[in-house]
């Protein structure tokens, strides 16, 4: 029977991983296989997708519902005796000592944070009720089921203009309304020569009906009809649990990390959207399950280390 090094090192968890999507989910499978490892996944259940009704580019869980995910995930990792707790983590004590919002204090030999991003949506009427829906932010993960369909582009920045000519793969019916994006003649050239049609003016808001978009009303009361439009929205990194701790991020307030997700603070590792938010589902596992066994060699060169020490 493997050795339980957690309680052998005075911690109730070799691994406490924080963040119950895709690739906390997957880092916990990576680690729960591991013989002898302690390990526990903290969710708050508020996964970014939540608003999606289907996944998609997920190799054999294309079309698959995001809460199907994880509930699949949820068991999976429960099978190899990985302790799924549902709560939210108020802070984390240096040493790791995890404090659970009303609830226990976990200690831990190391720490995943896996809490993700955070869409900051334009203030426009119709847009959260829309978000996720026909008010979609990714070309890849919604382009194909919107294809040869009239689509809109909200001009909120400059990778606005970026959307818009990726959107001429999947449709030659694209218009992008500039909003509050004052697009560079380099910029308007480059959109007509894909025949992205320009709309002035500050949209008002989104025009919705039985249940679905309907077009795009401006503040002048012209209304253009789209059948969905595309947003970059402001991410924003639920990164307070590594800056409580000193971790080190940038300008913006993104964790600094290495690619193997490890952060300035030891024993603190960082994993999928709040690390990369370029980070699809099925690259937010990957890089998880990356990082998963680069943690799991370094809990293995701590145990050897003191092993040896233990036989001198």
């Amino acid at each position: 029977m493997a050795v339980n090094e957690a309680k052998k090192n005075g911690a109730d968890y070799d691994v406490v991983i924080i963040g119950g999507g895709a690739a906390g989910l997957s880092a916990a499978l990576v680690l729960g296989r591991v013989p002898g490892r302690r390990v526990a996944v903290v969710d708050a259940g508020e996964p970014r997708n939540a608003p999606a009704a289907h996944m998609r580019g997920y190799l054999s869980r294309d079309g698959m519902p995001p809460s199907a995910l994880l509930e699949v995930g949820r068991a999976e990792v429960a099978g190899y005796g990985v302790s799924v707790i549902d709560g939210r983590v108020d802070h984390i004590e240096p040493g790791f000592a995890v404090h659970l919002a009303g609830g226990p204090v976990l200690r831990a030999r190391r720490v995943m944070v896996a809490t993700g991003l955070r869409d900051e949506l334009p203030d426009l009427p119709g847009v959260r009720e829309r978000w996720g829906k026909d008010l979609l932010h990714c070309p890849y993960c919604h382009g194909y089921e919107v294809r040869d369909r009239p689509l809109g582009v909200l001009g909120t920045g400059p990778m606005s203009v970026h959307h818009a000519l990726l959107l001429t793969l999947w449709t030659d019916d694209v218009v992008l309304f500039t909003h509050t994006l004052k697009p560079a003649d380099e910029d308007r050239e480059r959109l007509a020569a894909r025949g992205v049609r320009l709309v002035e003016g500050t949209v008002k808001g989104l025009i919705t009906g039985d249940d679905r978009l309907r077009g795009v009303e401006l503040a002048d009361g012209t209304a253009v009809p789209r059948d969905a439009v595309f947003v970059f929205p402001r991410m924003v990194p639920q990164s307070r649990l590594f800056t409580d701790l000193g971790a080190e991020a940038d300008e913006d307030g993104w964790v600094v990390a290495d690619p193997a997700g490890r952060t300035t603070v030891p024993g603190l590792w960082a994993i999928g959207n709040v690390a990369d938010r370029r980070a699809q589902v099925i690259t937010a596992a990957g890089q998880a399950s990356a990082a998963a066994i680069a943690l799991n060699h370094d809990l293995l060169e701590e145990d050897v280390a003191r092993a040896v020490e233990a036989a001198r």
